[in-house]
């Protein structure tokens, strides 16, 4: 285990996970390697802070070393999954999830119900840099398919929007 990032210095990029509260057992691995691959680059992991693939990644940044940031909805802190650093109450339910986008520097979706699709949506409206891992394809009316990439791997996924971000402000 590497040692924890502090918060002492400013942290350069928010990382927002996407994902389902009931992943299947394949799912819930990649969720974790995404969560340990944002820490080992030294980003914040930013998610919805709740079961599933939130909890997944975030126990996979935490034995990395990193911290991670729950942004619920509900009104309790108590609500958060046990490796959420810093758990951030709501009360705002379902539109917590622009709270999630908006605050992201770059988001990786990985599997997803309703939910993950309504903020790969908001992704997309705000520009954000975003990658997906055996998440939703999505194609407009026209048949335009690919807008935003999905990879095979969380390793993949990782490399994309810290290459990305390089280079960007923060």
């Amino acid at each position: 285990m590497t040692s924890r990032n502090t918060l002492a210095t400013k942290p350069k990029w928010y990382i927002g996970v996407l994902g389902q509260h009931a992943p299947e057992e394949p799912l819930l691995t990649l969720a974790y390697r995404v969560g340990k691959g944002i820490a080992e680059r030294g980003g914040v992991l930013l998610c919805g802070g709740l079961g599933g693939v939130m909890e997944a990644a975030c126990r996979g940044a935490r034995e990395a070393g990193g911290i991670t940031i729950g942004i619920l909805p509900g009104s309790s802190p108590d609500d958060a999954n046990p490796f959420v650093d810093f758990a951030i109450a709501t009360g705002l339910g379902e539109a917590r999830n622009f709270v999630i986008v908006s605050a992201s520097s770059a988001l990786i979706a990985c599997g997803g119900q309703a939910g993950t699709l309504s903020e790969i949506a908001l992704a997309l409206r705000l520009g954000k840099i975003l990658a997906g891992v055996h998440t939703w394809k999505i194609e407009d009316h026209r048949g335009k398919k690919d807008f935003f990439p999905s990879f095979e791997s969380a390793e993949e996924a990782v490399e994309y929007v810290f290459s990305r971000l390089q280079g960007a402000k923060r």
